[in-house]
């Protein structure tokens, strides 16, 4: 702790919406190190630091260790750090001076969790995923905001572009009445932020939706895979949306125990409204689009039958075309080989000199021709 912090006096423990105070202080000796923060030049993921009382700002520290100077030499200061991407010596420092538990310093460096909220002693630590709808790519991108929350003390730190704090910060420094009731405001006014940014998203996912609808009656053979990846993106938006529920719903039973001020019992109700008819019109798009996938598959069957029966119409048509040419051929091959016989140049051969030979030869071509026609006539194939 710094030299400063040992003559800070020691708070009055103050029942908030953690439920308990912050921890007591350390008194550390003058000269005794200082934290890992102090010393550093600005840090690259501080993105804002600011020091509140009585809802109005009354610093902007540009370091970590000017933020803890600036929280210890008010005791009725708050403060709000927002990080982006931090280093683990930062988050080291955090958890140094704010006594955070190590699995939830743990979660915020590894990321990628599922919404929750964890109480650890007298410290919140709330995971949030945010989302919003890139109309140029037609896809949702996904980000992840941690918050410690504690009596004196909010630290944001985020893991992607959304959502955006510096918009909360601006809001609620537009109003002091709002801000004045402490680090559960701010809180609430990021839980409001990120379930507002699902607004967006559940358009486009419903102007997506509409596209393929389209797409599907109008036989674009690649609206399957776009079925597929829309699916697979409605159902990380569930994961997004349906565990933040149950962090809304546990807020809401804390509110008679923690002595949550009314205007805040409102406005976690507003939010709470809001993510519920996200969460059923999400589920709705998730039910329409297995329909879509179920009434798309029905379709190319139903296309590959149709063209199952033109190739088998196509080959009894070319059946029919080989049975009568084969007809045909039959009938002309008979009298062409009786022709050929009597045509040989052979000085002994049978009925050779007959008088009747010719018109014999004759008439038995054309017996044989009208008997094969008659053959292949009864049998349908001329």
């Amino acid at each position: 702790m710094s030299q400063h912090r040992s003559a800070r006096t020691i708070r009055t423990p103050i029942r908030s919406l953690t439920g308990r105070s912050r921890r007591p202080p350390q008194v550390v000796p003058t000269g005794a190190a200082v934290p890992s923060g102090a010393g550093r030049p600005p840090s690259a993921s501080l993105v804002d630091s600011a020091v509140y009382v009585d809802g109005d700002r009354v610093a902007s520290p540009t370091t970590l260790a000017e933020s803890y100077r600036a929280l210890n030499d008010n005791d009725q200061a708050v403060a709000w750090i927002g990080l982006y991407r931090p280093e683990h010596h930062e988050l080291a420092s955090l958890a140094e001076e704010f006594g955070l538990h190590e699995l939830a310093v743990e979660d915020a460096i590894v990321a990628h969790q599922r919404p929750k909220l964890e109480r650890y002693d007298d410290t919140l630590f709330v995971v949030l995923r945010a989302a919003r709808y890139l109309d140029d790519v037609e896809e949702v991108e996904f980000g992840e905001v941690h918050l410690f929350v504690g009596r004196d003390f909010v630290v944001t730190l985020r893991h992607a572009e959304a959502p955006d704090i510096a918009a909360v910060r601006r809001r609620l420094e537009s109003n002091p009445d709002l801000l004045r009731l402490g680090p559960e405001a701010i809180l609430y006014a990021i839980l409001d932020r990120v379930v507002d940014g699902y607004l967006p998203v559940v358009a486009g996912l419903e102007n997506d939706i509409d596209e393929i609808e389209t797409e599907v009656f109008g036989g674009d053979p690649a609206v399957s895979r776009r079925i597929y990846e829309l699916t697979r993106e409605v159902i990380e938006f569930q994961r997004a949306t349906r565990p933040l529920a149950t962090v809304l719903r546990q807020l809401t039973l804390g509110f008679s125990k923690y002595g949550t001020d009314d205007e805040l019992q409102r406005y976690l109700r507003d939010v709470d409204d809001h993510l519920t008819q996200v969460i059923e019109q999400v589920d709705g798009f998730r039910q329409l689009l297995r329909d879509i996938l179920t009434v798309n598959a029905t379709l190319v069957a139903q296309k590959q039958n149709e063209e199952m029966t033109a190739l088998t119409e196509a080959s009894l048509d070319q059946n029919e075309e080989v049975k009568r040419i084969s007809a045909w051929a039959a009938i002309l091959f008979a009298p062409t080989l009786i022709g050929t016989v009597y045509g040989m140049n052979f000085d002994e051969m049978p009925e050779l000199h007959w008088q009747l030979g010719y018109p014999f030869a004759v008439v038995l071509m054309a017996l044989v021709s009208v008997g094969l026609y008659a053959v292949f006539r009864r049998r349908g194939w001329i």
